[in-house]
Parts: structure tokens; sequence; C-alpha cells
């Protein structure tokens, strides 16, 4: 009871707010719940006095709650169907997220970046966008506005792609399976890959052929979050421990190892087998739906911890790193399908 009267008006605030963000995203696809969450939630901070009652609240939900939603994102991947696919598209998807994380990298430092933003959104650009964001967030320390920073980012180029893409690869001759190659592997979210294959599909007839293809393609590289990870927790604990001496004496492993992300992986190992064993795979639906939900649910959470005019004055160098990873994205994608001869 002691828990619930502490979290419980903020997590109520952020229900308030995630539950029209949820509807609208699904009015409006291309800009999504998640965005709306963040833009309706850094509003409302502006105008919220008595923060001290709901601040326990907003910490639980922007931070376990974004676990939970990574965790129910499992049960939207099937692992058989991913195996089909993933042969032909995985050179593809290692070149690029390659290529974002260097560029990411690289940039910091030009750009005098702080280390979280420039992860964040080398991560999110190259795997799937506000998932991966969700999922690297709680490893790497990141705190909300850093994660509002790089979801506002992706924001942006989600929706350049979507419109931008379709056109690009009509101009480029491309085949059915080609764009939908392209789309999976250069476009950064889920519902912005699902517009662009969609409108492909509309402009040239097929039936819903490249949105299945590229949705699967997407979902290969969804699974990088798993070493992505595992990675950035064991590269923050050496660098912890270089730092012995000063600070971070007591900081381990264990303290920032992402133990949700291998109930991640389970809940894709028993959509795998059930699917395999029969069972329809519309019954993983509701569970899908409340990952996006929850995601969405601490979206508005981390937009009432977020200073919208900070946000602001501080978008520039963002942007223009996420504009590099990108490009450089795009051009790995295209390039490597030409190589391949899967354009």
């Amino acid at each position: 009871m002691d828990f619930l009267k502490k979290v419980g008006p903020g997590v109520v605030l952020c229900l308030i707010l995630a539950i029209p963000s949820f509807l609208l995203g699904r009015v409006f696809p291309v800009i999504g719940g998640p965005v709306i969450a963040i833009l309706l939630g850094m509003v409302v901070s502006l105008f919220l006095y008595e923060r001290t009652r709901y601040q326990a609240g907003i910490a639980y939900t922007s931070k376990k709650i974004l676990q939970y939603a990574v965790i129910l994102l499992g049960f939207g991947l099937n692992l058989s169907e991913i195996a089909k696919v993933g042969a032909q598209s995985l050179p593809i998807i290692c070149s690029t997220i390659a290529t974002s994380l260097l560029t990411a990298f690289l940039l910091r430092k030009y750009l005098t970046m702080p280390n979280n933003i420039a992860v964040l959104v080398g991560v999110g650009s190259s795997i799937c966008g506000g998932s991966a964001i969700a999922a690297t967030a709680p490893v790497i320390g990141a705190d909300d506005e850093e994660i509002a920073q790089s979801i506002s980012v992706i924001f942006l180029f989600n929706i350049l792609a979507a419109l931008i893409f379709p056109t690009l690869g009509g101009v480029l001759g491309m085949t059915n399976d080609g764009f939908g190659l392209f789309a999976g592997t250069a476009v950064n979210d889920t519902s912005s890959v699902t517009a662009a294959a969609s409108t492909w599909d509309t402009l040239h007839g097929t039936n819903g052929a490249v949105l299945k293809y590229a949705t699967i393609v997407k979902l290969t590289r969804t699974l990088a979050i798993i070493p992505i990870t595992l990675a950035l927790a064991f590269w923050r604990t050496w660098r912890a421990k270089q730092g012995d001496n000063t600070t971070t004496g007591s900081f381990s492993l264990k303290k920032v190892f992402p133990f949700f992300i291998l109930f991640f992986v389970l809940a894709s190992i028993i959509t795998t087998l059930s699917t395999l064993a029969g069972a329809d795979p519309a019954i993983f639906q509701p569970l899908k739906e409340l990952s996006k939900f929850f995601i969405i649910l601490a979206m508005a959470a981390i937009g009432l911890n977020t200073d919208l005019v900070k946000l602001v004055k501080t978008g520039s160098k963002p942007i223009l790193l996420g504009a590099s990873c990108w490009v450089g994205i795009t051009v790995v994608s295209l390039s490597m399908q030409h190589l391949l001869g899967l354009l």
C-alpha cells in the first residue's frame, strides 16, 4: 500500500497523457504515439507545480515500465520467420548498424556532445528507433532529457524517410523485394517502416507483400538490441573500472547488466516455439499492443521530466548527428544492395 501511495499519483498522471497519445498515434502513425506522449509530457510539465507528489511515480514509469515494454516487445518476434529472411538481409543490417555506430562515435568528439546522447542516437538510428533507445537507456544510465532528445531526433528522420523513400525507390527503379529490404534496413522506427512500405504497396499494387517483407527485415534488425546492450553493459563496466581510484570503486557489471534483455529473449523463444507448435500468432497480439502502450506510457513520464526550453536550445548538435547517421545508413544500405545484386 505504501508503494502504491508513493508511485500512484505519478503513474496515474502518466496514464492520463498516455491514453490519448496512444489513440492519436493510431490516427497519425508517421508521428507515432511515443513522440506525441513526450510532447504532451513536456507541455504539462510547464504547468506542474506540486511536482514532489508525482515524482516517484514518474520516475518508476520512465525506468521500470520502460523495461517491461522491452520485455513484451519480444512477443512480436518469431525467430523462425526472421531466420528465413535474415540470411539475405544480415550483411546489410550489420553494415548499416556499424555505419551508424561509427558515425556517432566519431562525430561525438567533433561536436563535443554528451556520450549518452551520441550512443542513443547511434543505436536508435541503426536498430529500431524508440525501442532500441528504450532498451539502451537503462544500460548506459541515460537521464530522461537525454532520452527525450534522442527520441526527438529519431522522430524527425522517421518522417523524412517515410515521405522520401518510396519516391527515391521508384526513381532508382528498385524491385518490390529491393524496396522492402531497403525500407527494413534504412528506416529507423517500425511505424515509419510500415508507412514507407505501405506507400510503396499502394503505388505499385503489390497487395501488402512489400509491407510484410520489410517488417520481417525490420524485426531482424530488432534482434541487434541483444548484442548491443550487452556490449554497452561491459563497456560501461570497463570504463568504470578505469576510474576505480576515484569515485566508481563500487561499480560492477551486475549493476548495469540488462537482465530485462534476457526476458526479452525468453519472450521471443516462447513466441517462436508456440508458433512452430501450431498456435495462432494472433494470441500474442495483445502483448505486442501492451508493449507499444508501455513505451508510450514511459515516454509520457520522460516528457514530464524534460525541460522543453533546454531541449530546444541544445537540439542542433543531436539533429546534425542524427542527419549524419541517417544519410550514412541510407547510402550504405543502397550500396550494399547494389553490390549484392538485390536492388
